[in-house]
């Protein structure tokens, strides 16, 4: 049976506080989760990537674990801050490998690729991730959601515990505001 909501957040809450019990029990039960979210990571990857979906899982575990400051407010927001952490990872390990391509953008105009390459397109939406993250935690979880880690409407709407029309309402508000930033910057 799946853990209730509620339970899940007042497992982050005793997590916050020190309790390693409440550390484990919250890993054993999102663990699957974390494993989708770093197989999307990896979607349209070259074969042969020298870092892979589980020991992206593991460097993630590894930084949450050091982060003690987040106020954790659900499912969805651990889920996307975990999902933050792994793009961020993978960014590290890219920026080490300037010849690694890891991020299909597919979606944007024509006019914001410009002659950027995916790795330079990826640290630009992810630097205006925080500027929106600013106007909106939501909106900036919805993008993670669905852009970076190609969920489809309802998985990112349940993640985030948003009915599908208002998740659907939040992504169209998110990316016109992305791709308006992203056309003035090209």
């Amino acid at each position: 049976m799946a853990p209730h909501p509620v339970e899940i957040t007042q497992l982050l809450r005793q997590w916050r506080a020190g309790d390693r019990q409440a550390e484990d029990s919250l890993f054993e039960i999102l663990l699957p989760d974390l494993r989708k979210i770093a197989g999307r990571c990896f979607r349209g990857e070259r074969l042969g990537h020298t870092l892979q979906p589980t020991a992206l899982v593991n460097e993630a575990f590894l930084r949450l674990a050091k982060i003690k400051n987040i106020e954790w407010q659900d499912r969805g927001h651990f889920l996307a801050v975990s999902a933050r952490i792994m793009r961020r990872c993978l960014f590290d390990h890219a920026r080490a490998r300037p010849s690694i391509i890891f991020l299909p953008m597919e979606g944007l105009p024509e006019r914001v690729l410009g002659n950027q390459t995916s790795l330079e397109l990826a640290l630009t939406v992810d630097a205006l991730l925080d500027e929106l993250e600013v106007e909106s935690h939501q909106r900036r979880a919805v993008v993670e959601l669905k852009f970076f880690l190609g969920l489809t409407d309802t998985e990112a709407a349940d993640a985030l515990n948003l009915s599908l029309h208002t998740f659907q309402r939040e992504w169209y508000r998110s990316r016109r505001w992305l791709f308006e930033r992203l056309s003035t910057q090209s």
